[in-house]
């Protein structure tokens, strides 16, 4: 049996975060490769909006440049 992708609803492509101004903040991050994160507290998010750069996906090599 092969390996089904996961499927995400509700989640747009893109980088949404919420409650940041709140105790609970909580952010989602959809590749669009379909790879999803989910932070939650705000060390978590911080890193995470700091780390994600929207419409660069990091988890599939570049056309051109070989697999490591």
């Amino acid at each position: 049996m092969s390996e089904q992708p996961a499927r995400i609803e509700g989640i747009q492509p893109g980088l949404q975060a919420r409650g940041l101004d709140t105790g609970g903040p909580v952010a989602d991050w959809l590749c669009a490769c379909g790879e999803h994160e989910r932070a939650t507290g705000k060390a978590a998010v911080e890193q995470l909006l700091a780390r994600v750069r929207v419409g660069h996906c990091p988890h599939r090599p570049a056309e051109g440049r070989a697999a490591a």
